[in-house]
């Protein structure tokens, strides 16, 4: 009986030899213990071909899209991140001798690395911004991690009663669907908020400061007055401290600038390109008193609740924390 399944190099190359040594099929299949069917179709693939190897050639059907297609596709991808699959072989097949259908192109593209993804969600920054936030990273960009640990930063964050839980899935049955505990209550306007204006070093925590109401210039120009001046000059008693903060339109009011003008020399004010919370590490701080909150076994069910909660949750904020935020600097000016 002849051998069933692939013969290694060796065998095929004892088939080739035994046919040129002069034995006939029958002989060679006797010999080598290999079917008369086996001889003949190793040693005319040898003759043919020249073929004393074992492996096969690649079978089944030939790719659609080669390496010219492929390097259409990621030009149709590049022009538009946003296409749908449906929009991208439509784009693909005009022009094109042979099409290719949804299964052919979601392979393509997952072989070329494409995966679909929900996008980041980032500022809408304009071209003047962006030039003045360039501008401000190449002014300090040789600040070491000295210079930073002389900034107070400050910043306003509102927390949310009830916050928004996303997509929430639960597990039901057909005729749950009333059930109590499936159900995913709604307040108006998220049931209200607390607003609170913070600030802090890399020495250490500021005050955090409630806003009863929205903030206005003239109820931030007692809180610069009656917190970030004592602040800086605790603080920094060798006036070589700067003050930063945004440029909301409290901050940047007449009143607000000309009391910054008074010749006290007692620190200086950072001036802050537009549109930079990525920049700013106190907006960190705020995620990590929000992810406290979350994490709560018993949440707050009033403002009074929710504002107890937030100064508690800021005066736990670890050192290491708020430090290890200013020892980023350098990196984000980058």
């Amino acid at each position: 009986m002849g051998k069933k399944g692939d013969l290694s190099n060796f065998e095929r190359g004892m088939v080739v030899g035994a046919r040129r040594a002069g034995l006939s099929i029958s002989q060679s299949a006797k010999l080598l213990g290999f079917s008369r069917t086996t001889i003949s179709r190793v040693y005319k693939e040898w003759c043919e071909k020249g073929k004393t190897s074992s492996m096969r050639q690649s079978c089944g059907r030939k790719c659609l899209v080669d390496a010219r297609g492929q390097r259409r596709m990621g030009r149709l991808i590049q022009a538009d991140r946003r296409a749908t699959l449906t929009e991208i072989i439509t784009r693909y097949n005009r022009g094109m001798q042979k099409s290719i259908c949804e299964a052919t192109t979601r392979t393509t593209l997952r072989w070329m690395g494409y995966n679909s993804r929900r996008p980041h969600r980032v500022p809408l920054i304009s071209t003047t911004n962006r030039k003045k936030r360039l501008q401000f990273a190449r002014a300090h960009q040789n600040w070491t991690f000295e210079d930073w640990k002389n900034v107070a930063w400050s910043d306003e964050s509102r927390f949310m009663l009830r916050h928004s839980d996303g997509r929430v899935r639960i597990w039901r049955k057909q005729n749950e669907n009333m059930d109590p505990s499936c159900l995913v209550t709604n307040v108006q306007a998220d049931g209200g908020g607390v607003m609170v204006w913070g600030m802090f070093s890399w020495h250490t925590l500021g005050p955090l400061v409630p806003i009863g109401h929205s903030l206005n210039a003239t109820a931030y120009l007692s809180i610069v007055s009656d917190h970030v001046h004592p602040f800086m000059t605790t603080m920094y008693p060798s006036s070589d401290g700067y003050s930063q903060q945004d440029n909301a339109p409290c901050h940047k009011a007449r009143i607000i600038s000309n009391w910054f003008l008074e010749p006290n020399n007692e620190f200086t004010v950072l001036k802050w390109p537009p549109q930079s919370p990525d920049l700013n590490p106190i907006e960190h701080l705020w995620d990590v008193v929000e992810r406290e909150l979350r994490a709560l076994d018993v949440h707050p069910t009033n403002l009074h609740q929710l504002q107890n909660a937030i100064l508690s949750k800021w005066a736990n904020i670890s050192k290491e924390c708020f430090q290890h935020l200013v020892e980023s600097m350098p990196c984000r000016i980058i």
